[in-house]
């Protein structure tokens, strides 16, 4: 079984294989039980978001690592992907601003 803090640099990896930009990560353990890590990204367009999501689908099956569930796809403003202890939040960055999750989880 991989690592965390390996599939974390896995996810980040695949996030900027496909030009996810001001990608954050937030240890968020203290603040939740629901994960260890958030991932946060910015996609150009929601084709872009859906792109980044199963770019992320396809090298966390290559590393081994199960894909509990992916929301959002439809719409793409937001696309969610459940690793489990790593949560990734791919947005526009309209939505991301909007949402301002990086402010919520921070504190």
């Amino acid at each position: 079984m991989a690592s965390t803090l390996s599939i974390k640099k896995h996810v980040i990896s695949a996030l900027e294989d496909i030009k996810a930009f001001d990608i954050v990560s937030l240890d968020v353990k203290k603040l939740t039980s629901i994960s260890d890590f958030m991932i946060i990204a910015s996609a150009s367009s929601t084709r872009q978001t859906k792109a980044l999501a199963r770019n992320i689908k396809d090298k966390m099956s290559a590393f081994g690592v199960e894909v509990i569930g992916i929301e959002g796809e439809a719409e793409g403003d937001w696309v969610l992907v459940d690793l489990g202890d790593i949560i990734v939040h791919i947005m526009t960055p309209t939505t991301r601003a909007y949402f301002n999750l990086e402010e919520l989880w921070s504190n």
